[in-house]
């Protein structure tokens, strides 16, 4: 019998779980865990991307917030060295907590589409204790991450990832690797956390500019930014007042920031 038998997936926990062996034989691989590392896996619902994570690390914390799966996952998991099952919310996680002094965590998982957005913003906060994260996230989701200046799909998202990370779509997978069939396509993204190239002096100043130039998409930047910067500020740094955010350059966004904090 399944450790899993009777459980149902949740509508309100997003839950769709991955059942297609090949995929997750290929999502192991491309993540590659290696034995000195600690890897953190977001929902593993009823664990099939954690059995190929099991004993391939030195630890192997599991996020879930559906209690109804701990039991399941307990039943598999708790005699495997380094694991570690945590009954709790991600966006209440202090993930530096879960890194050995001194070290740092990766992260992975199957992320609710409900939540991706915000999750990736809260795991930001504790990038200085992350090398890496793999998230298998709605396809349109990761082309927003991916998104280059001039894209329709480029917004805050993108931009503040970017920032912080470099982006690279790994994998394509389609709606039937999963139970329950989702209804869209999905995608599995590697945003590898690294040293901005241009490093802005306030991260809340970028956040501010990058917030309110994509406040409303269809507007310009004039409009958008005009409690911020004059046409003559915007023109300084070599951007039309009439263009629309999604244009700018990740160094124009840094630049434009700056200059709220001379």
């Amino acid at each position: 019998m399944s450790a899993f038998e009777g459980h149902r997936a949740r509508k309100r926990f997003g839950q769709n779980f991955l059942v297609d062996q090949g995929v997750i034989n290929a999502i192991v691989h491309q993540i590659g865990p290696t034995a000195q590392q600690n890897i953190v896996e977001i929902g593993p619902g009823r664990g099939a991307l954690t059995a190929g994570l099991a004993g391939k690390c030195q630890a192997l914390h599991l996020i879930e917030l559906d209690r109804d799966l701990i039991p399941g996952l307990e039943q598999q998991f708790a005699s495997v060295p380094g694991c570690h099952l945590l009954n709790q919310d991600a966006l209440q996680v202090d993930f530096c907590s879960l890194a050995p002094a001194g070290d740092k965590v990766r992260v992975v998982g199957n992320l609710p589409y409900n939540i991706s957005t915000p999750l990736i913003f809260h795991l930001l906060e504790f990038r200085d204790c992350i090398i890496d994260m793999h998230f298998m996230l709605q396809k349109e989701v990761v082309e927003r991450l991916a998104a280059k200046p001039g894209d329709a799909e480029r917004g805050r998202l993108g931009v503040m990832i970017q920032y912080f990370c470099e982006v690279e779509q790994v994998l394509e997978v389609p709606p039937g690797a999963f139970r329950p069939i989702p209804k869209v396509d999905s995608a599995v993204v590697r945003l590898t956390l690294r040293a901005p190239p241009n490093p802005v002096r306030s991260i809340p100043s970028l956040q501010l500019v990058v917030r309110d130039a994509f406040a409303h998409r269809r507007k310009t930047l004039r409009n958008n930014l005009k409690k911020l910067f004059t046409d003559e500020q915007l023109e300084a740094c070599g951007i039309n007042p009439s263009w629309r955010a999604e244009v700018l350059t990740l160094d124009q966004f840094v630049e434009l920031a700056n200059l709220l904090q001379p």
